[in-house]
């Protein structure tokens, strides 16, 4: 690279080798570059490889994670969340995007259902609630009840059309339901009308939002625009949780301001009108979801978005393999996808015995994408904040986690509570089968066989609390290993991996249990 062949460029890498490896000539290196590491006919996982520190002259607070999610979006922390359905949906999306990353919202469901998702992202206030509870004026108390029961919420704002956006009418909250006694009775016969509520107008920010609820002693606050519409709304409870977690930062907005979204679709023929309409609601980014992305079928659908749809940056894949890359490149494609039956709930590689170690996989990838400016998405296999620099260090733009995200509270679904009395929520692969009985085989080119051959599990994971406490750790996590590594950025990085100044070696299932607690006889791990 021009990086590398500036004379004044090659002194630094010199050096920095030296200082590396305490001033050791070239020829005392210790362990291998990842060219030779990962060439050698064998797949490796993230644990299976290890990387020697290198030489730290700036502070973590100095590290960058600033990185590409598609050749043309950028994003200020790289972690997306997967377009699954215990995974993504408007609520995630609205949490990953306020973060600075991305979600992908799932399309297990139909084209309304998926276009309501997107709109909901769209129309979202930054720092506000994303579930807010919204019911018409003609709906009953004992539709309010089961709302409570569902969200765990004692409250519903009513708007004219049951929905953000439509006139404000009223707020009902439990204290005025609780002492009626006809459960039909209309939401509108009981409700404090919006006259006398305390409302904010559409530009206030959170911490304006904690002055008038704590000014006007009150416990809830609609927020409308000039025309008496409901654009969001807050608690007092919801204002002091997010002013208690860590700062979020810039968030990632498209063009026009609003939260970036991404979605997932499908490469038949009628996902050509959920394109069209999920473009129409202010997608930026689709991911065309296939655990094979190799495809006749994905070639067709990227030629046909970049032809109609031109402003939609599009992700391609999954692939593990640099010639999968190479034709998916050449379709168009502005990202990959990279990881094949790595993830905690896939079973491709066991059922089908096809797909890579994921770090060689993101590796290989890596390094033929980089040659055309196309980003990789590392998808799958993530457990930590350690995997995470793992897949950044090997070449990896961004990194995908399904996983790491259920179980958080703006993942889909209700919490329950386990027979040992844990509080889970469910977690499925896409290729489980109660997943394909939704219409997720179509992502396994499988939805016109008679025999549905699962290639995922189901189950329940333990509930990890919010992504906005979540992220921040992880995010952290990474920086300190970046700065580990000696490494400031993920250009950096790129310019130590491709240099040769990132060591690395494999190892043993002895080392990988030394790296690990253990000889405790008990011990709390807790993550911050």
């Amino acid at each position: 690279s021009f990086w590398t062949r500036h004379p004044h460029n090659t002194r630094r890498i010199r050096r920095g080798m030296e200082q590396a490896n305490g001033g050791c000539e070239d020829g005392w290196m210790d362990g291998y570059d990842a060219a030779k590491l990962f060439t050698q006919g064998v797949c490796y996982t993230y644990d299976d490889v290890i990387f020697h520190p290198g030489h730290i002259d700036f502070s973590v607070d100095e590290v960058s994670l600033a990185t590409h999610l598609t050749k043309n979006i950028e994003i200020r922390v790289p972690l997306i969340s997967s377009p699954m359905d215990t995974v993504t949906e408007a609520d995630m999306a609205i949490g990953m995007a306020q973060l600075g990353g991305c979600g992908f919202i799932h399309y297990n469901c139909t084209l309304e259902e998926q276009v309501k998702q997107v709109k909901k992202v769209k129309a979202h206030k930054v720092g506000f609630v994303s579930n807010t509870v919204v019911l018409k004026p003609t709906d009953t108390i004992s539709d309010l009840s089961q709302v409570r029961q569902v969200k765990g919420v004692d409250y519903a704002i009513i708007t004219e059309t049951g929905s953000l956006g439509s006139k404000l009418m009223g707020l009902v909250t439990a204290r005025d339901a609780d002492f009626v006694d006809d459960m039909q009775s209309a939401l509108g016969t009981v409700m404090v009308p919006a006259k006398e509520l305390v409302t904010a107008d559409s530009k206030v920010n959170l911490k304006g939002a904690f002055d008038l609820l704590k000014q006007s002693k009150k416990g809830k606050l609609p927020v409308v625009d000039a025309h008496g519409n409901l654009v969001a709304f807050t608690t007092l409870e919801e204002v002091r949780e997010a002013m208690s977690c860590p700062p979020p930062g810039e968030p990632s907005l498209s063009k026009d301001g609003r939260l970036l979204c991404g979605a997932a679709v499908g490469t038949r023929e009628h996902d050509k009108e959920r394109i069209k309409r999920l473009v129409e609601a202010g997608i930026d980014v689709v991911i065309l979801d296939s655990s094979q992305g190799d495809s006749i079928y994905q070639i067709r659908m990227i030629e046909f978005i970049k032809r109609e749809f031109p402003q939609i940056e599009v992700v391609a894949g999954n692939v593990v393999t640099a010639s999968q890359a190479h034709r998916l490149i050449q379709a168009g494609a502005d990202a990959l996808r990279v990881g094949m039956g790595s993830g905690s709930i896939c079973t491709t590689q066991e059922v089908c015995a096809v797909g890579r170690g994921q770090a060689t996989a993101v590796y290989q990838v890596s390094r033929y994408a980089s040659k055309f400016g196309v980003p990789v998405i590392a998808d799958g296999g993530i457990q930590n904040s350690g995997h995470i620099v793992k897949a950044l260090a090997l070449g990896a733009s961004t990194v995908m986690c399904g996983s790491v995200f259920s179980g958080t509270t703006e993942a889909p679904g209700d919490y329950l509570v386990a027979p040992d009395g844990v509080r889970v929520k469910r977690y499925r692969g896409m290729g489980s089968l109660d997943a394909m009985k939704k219409g997720s085989d179509t992502r396994y080119l499988g939805s016109d066989t008679r025999i549905k051959i699962a290639q995922g599990v189901s189950g329940t994971v333990k509930d990890k609390g919010s992504i906005r406490r979540l992220i921040p750790y992880l995010v952290h996590g990474a920086r300190h290993g970046f700065q580990d590594l000696g490494a400031r950025s993920l250009p950096h990085l790129k310019q130590l991996r491709d240099s040769g100044m990132m060591r690395l070696e494999c190892r043993s299932g002895a080392a990988q249990k030394e790296g690990g607690v253990h000889d405790m006889h008990s011990y709390e791990k807790k993550l911050w």
